[in-house]
């Protein structure tokens, strides 16, 4: 019984440092090594300022940016909270919040198809793109509010749009951080 005890406390020794220590270590040091904006959160800087993630989705409600997602992480956007809202389509708050949603975009562009990404929240809540539809949707909104012609933005969203990764993963995107950081840049807010 004693030998077997000392077995199993070595071996629990081993595996802890192993797998709680080496093992973490040595994937911290090569995604440092092999990937290091994606290890340190796709962090976007400037002036030495974090501005945000490309991973993260946050909540922009100017009328002179693009919006993103509706998020149901927390009160909106909270990383530490990421999740869906787990409320079916039946579920009579979503109907309510989705039907609450599409009265207002059905103001801001009367007689357009509604993407369904502007709608709904994705599974994370966080999601930082949206679809080229979604993106292309609120180009008459952002250039009233910021006083440009439609055609000058369209250039704008093509510019970040991705498509596929690898060509078969996932859906042609933009992420809507970025799109905005570029529209501040190309086309500033008058004050």
């Amino acid at each position: 019984m004693k030998n077997h005890l000392i077995v199993a406390a070595k071996f629990t020794l081993i595996t802890t440092l192993l797998f709680g220590l080496v093992y973490p270590l040595a994937v911290t040091g090569l995604s440092q090594l092999l990937f290091p904006k994606q290890a340190n959160g796709s962090l976007i800087e400037k002036n030495g300022q974090i501005l945000g993630s490309r991973l993260i989705g946050q909540p922009f409600t100017s009328d002179k940016y693009f919006h993103s997602r509706p998020s149901a992480a927390g009160t909106g956007y909270d990383p530490t909270a990421s999740s869906g809202s787990n409320l079916g389509p039946t579920n009579q708050q979503l109907v309510d919040r989705v039907k609450q949603d599409v009265a207002k975009l059905q103001q801001e562009n009367p007689g357009v198809a509604i993407p369904a990404d502007l709608v709904t929240a994705s599974g994370s809540g966080l999601d930082p793109d949206v679809s080229p539809a979604a993106a292309e949707f609120q180009i008459p909104r952002i250039a009233r509010a910021r006083g440009v012609g439609v055609e000058s933005l369209r250039p704008l969203v093509a510019r970040h749009m991705q498509q596929r990764q690898w060509g078969i993963l996932g859906e042609a995107r933009v992420n809507v951080l970025e799109l905005n950081l570029d529209l501040d840049a190309s086309f500033p807010v008058k004050q």
